[in-house]
């Protein structure tokens, strides 16, 4: 399952993660954050062993958003040992997420 992430809680739950953390930066009012939403805990379930998945609310942590850029939701940002490695702007399928996201 995702994990919900706060501005106070990013440090720990996804810089300090000694492995590969995919964040989603979302809005509750998004349609395709909704619609990304099944497919990041899917893919969240079956890869719970080598991969972390992080939501952030953009709006309610904007001070994070801003941090990273964030300027068109959903942006997913992959980030290996506390260190961002790729971005993902848009809805995209569990298929492009799971390649994405396995690459070397």
């Amino acid at each position: 399952m995702t994990t919900e992430v706060t501005t106070g809680q990013f440090e720990n739950e996804v810089l300090r993660h000694p492995g590969t953390v995919l964040v989603d930066f979302y809005t509750e009012n998004c349609p395709p954050c909704r619609m990304l939403t099944p497919v990041l805990d899917e893919l969240a379930l079956e890869n719970s062993d080598k991969l972390k998945v992080a939501k952030v609310d953009a709006a309610a942590n904007a001070e994070l958003a801003a941090r990273f850029r964030v300027t068109t939701i959903p942006t997913l940002l992959l980030f290996r040992n506390g260190q961002v490695v790729g971005q993902m702007l848009g809805l995209k399928s569990k298929k492009e997420l799971l390649a994405w996201v396995t690459q070397p």
